[in-house]
């Protein structure tokens, strides 16, 4: 429901908070830190935990071609820390529990962000927080049941499907093409299907978090890629089982492509690119977390290793993982 920035003011930065009032768009200093680096995490993390918190209980759940409301659950854990754990568990829907885990990343940064900053910094941004799930819960009630709170100047102000925060396009995961995505891999899937996609998700969302390899697409389609630039044109996925089994994946699965044409090459600049697979590690079983940061830490954006690892025979496992290779698609 709201925006932050930062803004320099008398040797310092300033934190600010921009949402709309009764008057209009409103800004308001929530602290002051020394420089802008101190600023700049602060600020990265609140605009994520508005998107989070707010998105969900400003949209329409129409999976099924139902017209229901998103849980708001969620809220307390922004003004509660003992909620936290919360946002790891439970299965309502793929989109919901994902902006949930999302909202635990975003909190998370923003614990490590104040922990560098004088205490009254950490105790502005938390009355902040609280201000914001005051408002917004003002809000929602008024529209859900028609009961108004008394107008305040720092009242803030909310519309279902019109939120004032950057997501669409601003945070990856939360926009309607991305929930879109999301619903369609959990149609005519089982409740014990979606509750399992949910864990596959989560797990890839850890591995993408805990990953050195910075080179690294986190996809809505269940998939991790590690798609470097260079002229051998290797790329890499790590795919989860589709809840309902779409396209075929109903397996984990690492695969080593390559595409067609070299995309570094201004001569093909314009022209549609072919993914080939390589290769393919397929395994029954979720593989531990550990294992897929490994991968991703050995695979590290470089064509080099990409292209060691297509060499690798079935029955082998990439050098240095334990992925097996299950398949060659040249054989």
């Amino acid at each position: 429901m709201t925006i932050y920035s930062q803004h320099p003011n008398r040797g310092k930065v300033q934190i600010l908070a921009t949402f709309r009032g009764p008057a209009g768009v409103v800004s308001s200093t929530i602290t002051s830190v020394e420089d802008a680096a101190l600023a700049r995490p602060i600020v990265d993390a609140l605009n994520r935990i508005s998107s989070c918190a707010t998105v969900p209980v400003s949209v329409w759940d129409t999976r099924d071609d139902r017209h229901a409301r998103y849980p708001r659950e969620h809220l307390a854990a922004l003004t509660d820390r003992t909620m936290r754990a919360d946002l790891l568990e439970g299965a309502h829907s793929l989109w919901y529990e994902q902006a949930k885990a999302l909202l635990h990343e975003a909190l998370t940064d923003l614990d490590e962000a104040t922990a560098v900053v004088p205490p009254p910094v950490g105790k502005a941004i938390a009355a902040e927080l609280e201000a914001e799930v005051r408002g917004l819960d003002a809000a929602w009630t008024e529209y859900s049941e028609g009961v108004s709170a008394p107008e305040t100047d720092s009242q803030r102000s909310w519309d279902f499907q019109s939120p004032f925060v950057a997501f669409e396009g601003g945070l990856e995961g939360l926009s309607g093409e991305d929930r879109d995505r999301l619903n369609r891999l959990e149609r005519d899937a089982s409740a014990e299907e979606v509750r399992t996609g949910v864990e596959d998700m989560r797990l890839l969302l850890d591995a993408y978090r805990q990953t050195a390899n910075d080179a690294i697409v986190l996809l809505s389609e269940f998939s991790i890629t590690d798609d470097p630039l260079g002229p051998s044109r290797y790329y890499l996925n790590v795919e989860a089982p589709r809840p309902n089994g779409e396209y075929g994946h109903v397996d984990w699965e690492v695969e080593i492509g390559q595409w067609d044409v070299d995309l570094d090459d201004p001569e093909h600049e314009d022209g549609t690119a072919h993914g080939n697979s390589v290769l393919r590690c397929t395994r029954s079983t979720r593989p531990a977390i550990a294992e897929i940061v490994e991968l991703l830490n050995h695979s590290g954006g470089r064509q080099e290793q990409l292209a060691t690892w297509a060499k690798t025979s079935v029955g082998e496992a990439l050098a240095g993982t334990a992925f097996v290779v299950t398949k060659r698609f040249d054989e």
